[in-house]
This record gives structure tokens, C-alpha cells and sequence, in this order.
């Protein structure tokens, strides 16, 4: 295990042999005792408790993901819990078929549609035990998850605040993968993911969660782990492994994936300019897509005011822009007529929309402030003792796994 320093339409598809079994839901708010029975217990003497909090939409997935958990060696979960975060006017079940193995174990935790951030809490604050997995409502964990995930809690110190699994994408052998995949890829490298994340309860309780000002499924894990860090707490990287399959998408889903620049903004408010490094989030292509939309805004406008010569030039640094990456996403493709054709027409799109996103973030977050420090378990390195490098361990450690 690696130590580092301080610094997702409803839908079900019942599996084979497994009968729907009725869920048991929390009270208002997702507080107070579960309706039915009550919860389940470890089964492995001396092994840490635990409770997984599944954030969910109600995709058909979900269903896959408790069976995962359902057919697992190791220690079963104290309870289940999944947050409910569709729109709190949907009176429909949550769709979800819940193994015999799981009986009594799963629970139901009404959110509030207000996004992965605000259901995690909604999840944790309802959970009881000292370390809280979560998980999401798409991915497969492996068949000794539960096994690997007891390992890793019983190594962590009381200094450990989370311990981050190790998240991989299948992706198809016979041809490269598309752009979306690619990007999907990059969750197995991704930092302190929520995809497959174990917290204790009481750093949870010490940095108060997750920040609810994170509307989507972006930022929200590392602003938590910078938090605790900050804070003095250590997070660990286990052994445990978790698949991600890539979830089928739109032709526009690289479109709406740039609404994610104003929540970088957000970033920047809260941890400084520094948070990329220190959170070894890329920096994408921001400055690029900037450059690209003035060129053509101003060879639109030197056309508007009968510049023609202003106007080719800045339209040429526009076409030229664009065509660079269009290319950066095609050739690294299968370069199938439909892949290209979606590149085609996205990418001229993507660079005013990223532009958008950005400035719209600068004014909604203009009078974003970090949250109060918070109390830690150890004590913050003193002024001049240089830190461990997070990139630099994690990624040794990747690597050599």
C-alpha cells in the first residue's frame, strides 16, 4: 500500500437467478432508522466495518454492481446504502434488482437531484460504521473486492483518511479506442477517484465532506482530498481493483463534458493556482481553445466591418486551430467514418463552448471562499520541511504495480 504526505433514464433488467428483493428506505432526509429490518453485520471476526454508499440515477448498472458485491470474497458490507438522486418529484421505485446474498443489507437514502457531491453526504452522514466505500452506480469490482478492501483498511494508521482503489477500463482489443473512451480511460490514473474511494467516517466529519458547491461528477473528489490534506491527513492507495466500463454516449457528450472548465474555476478559488500539481489533475487545453474562439470572434467581427484582409488572416489562425485539433482527436482513433464524422462536427463546437463554461464559472464563483481549516490527526509539516511528492509517489507506485 502506497502512503501519501499531507499536501452518475431508469431502466432494470432482473439478473439471472437473482429475484427482486424489496428495499428498505430511510426516513426524511435519510436519517433515522431504515423502514424493515435492521442492518447487516461483518462477517469477518476482527476485520474493519464498513458501509458502501452507492450514489445512483437508477441506471440499469446498478443492478450489476450489487451483484458484484453480492458474489465477492471477503467480509460483507455492515449496510448498503444507495442514494437515490433523481429528480425528488420522481414517485417511481428506484429500479434495482438486490441479491438474496444482500438481503437486509441494502437500504435506500433519498437525495435531493442535487448532484454526486450532496449525495455522498446524504450517504455517509447515513451510514453508522467508521470507514465509508463508495462506490459508483456503473462500475464492476472485482470478485475479491471486499477481500482486498479489508486489507486495505486493516493497514491503514489512524492518520489515514482515505484509501483510494485501483480503478481500470477495459477497452476493445481489436481496434484503438474511440475519443470518448480515451477520455473514459483516463479514470484509471485519475486521483483520489470517488469511482472505488474508502473514507473514515470522522476525517469525513473533520473537513465536513464533500463540497456541495460541486454540481457534477468533476472536481468534487480531488476538493476533498486536497482538504484533508491540507488538514494533515494521509491517503492511501490499496490494492483492491475495480473495473469501469465504458458507458455507450451521444455524439455530443464531449460538448456537455466542457461545463467541467467552470468547475476548475471553482478549484482555483478555493486551493490557489497551484491545485493542478498538487492535485496531478491535466491542465487540458483551455489557452488553445481560448486562442482559437478570439480568432474567429475577431475575424468575425473585422468581416462585420468590411476588413477583408483582417478578417481572412484571423479566419486562417481559426481554421487552423480547429483542423490542429480535430486532427489530435482523430489520429489517435479507430478513424471509422462515424468517428470522424463526430470529431468533424464537435470539434469546432468545443472550444467556444470550453470558453463559455470558463467565463460562466468566473462570475457564478466569483465569491467562492475556501472553507475554515480544519482539525487534522497529526501535525502539519513545519515551514521548510519539504513534502513527499504526490505525483511522483503515486505514480512510481502505478507503475510498478
Amino acid at each position: 500500500m502506497l502512503r501519501l504526505g499531507p499536501r452518475r433514464p431508469a431502466g432494470d433488467r432482473p439478473l439471472p437467478g437473482a429475484p427482486p428483493r424489496p428495499l428498505r428506505r430511510r426516513g426524511p432526509g435519510g436519517r433515522g432508522p431504515p423502514h424493515g429490518r435492521g442492518g447487516g453485520v461483518n462477517t469477518a471476526p476482527g476485520a474493519p466495518a464498513y458501509a458502501v454508499v452507492i450514489p445512483t440515477l437508477g441506471r440499469p448498472s446498478l443492478s450489476a454492481v450489487l451483484a458484484a458485491l453480492a458474489t465477492g470474497t471477503g467480509p460483507r458490507p455492515a449496510r448498503v446504502l444507495l442514494v437515490d438522486d433523481r429528480p425528488p418529484h420522481d414517485p417511481a421505485p428506484l429500479p434495482v434488482t438486490v441479491p438474496a446474498e444482500l438481503s437486509g443489507l441494502v437500504e435506500t437514502v433519498p437525495g435531493r437531484g442535487a448532484g454526486p457531491a450532496a449525495a455522498r453526504n446524504a450517504g455517509w452522514r447515513a451510514a453508522g460504521e467508521e470507514w465509508i466505500a463508495f462506490l459508483d452506480d456503473d462500475v464492476l469490482p472485482s470478485s475479491s473486492w471486499a477481500e482486498d478492501l479489508a486489507g486495505d483498511l486493516a493497514a491503514a494508521t489512524p492518520a489515514t483518511a482515505g484509501v483510494q482503489g485501483r480503478v481500470f477500463v477495459p477497452l476493445p482489443a481489436d481496434r484503438r479506442p474511440t475519443d470518448w473512451e480515451r477520455g473514459t480511460a483516463g479514470l484509471a490514473t485519475a486521483r483520489w477517484i470517488t469511482a472505488d474511494m474508502a473514507y473514515r467516517r470522522s476525517a469525513l466529519e473533520a473537513v465536513g465532506g464533500f463540497d456541495e458547491r460541486f454540481g457534477r461528477a468533476f472536481r468534487e473528489d480531488a476538493d476533498l482530498a486536497l482538504r484533508l490534506l491540507d488538514a494533515g491527513w494521509t491517503l492511501d492507495v490499496g490494492e483492491r481493483r475495480t473495473a469501469h466500463p465504458v458507458r455507450p454516449a451521444d455524439r455530443w457528450v464531449s460538448l456537455r463534458a466542457q461545463a467541467g472548465n467552470a468547475d476548475d474555476v471553482l478549484m482555483t478559488r478555493l486551493h490557489g493556482r497551484d491545485w493542478w500539481e498538487r492535485a496531478d489533475a491535466p491542465r487540458g487545453r483551455l489557452p488553445r481553445h481560448a486562442a482559437i474562439t478570439a480568432a474567429g470572434l475577431g475575424a468575425l467581427a473585422a468581416a462585420l466591418a468590411r476588413r477583408p484582409r483582417a478578417a481572412a488572416g484571423l479566419g486562417a489562425l481559426w481554421l487552423a486551430g480547429t483542423a490542429e485539433f480535430a486532427l489530435a482527436r482523430i489520429l489517435p482513433g479507430p478513424k471509422t467514418t462515424e468517428e470522424i464524422g463526430r470529431m468533424l462536427l464537435t470539434s469546432p463546437a468545443i472550444p467556444p463552448a470550453a470558453v463559455g463554461h470558463w467565463l460562466a464559472g468566473r462570475y457564478r464563483h466569483r465569491a467562492a471562499r475556501p472553507r475554515p481549516p480544519a482539525a487534522g490527526p497529526v501535525p502539519r509539516p513545519a515551514k521548510g520541511v519539504p513534502e513527499t511528492s504526490v505525483s511522483t509517489a503515486v505514480t512510481g507506485q502505478l507503475a510498478e504495480s
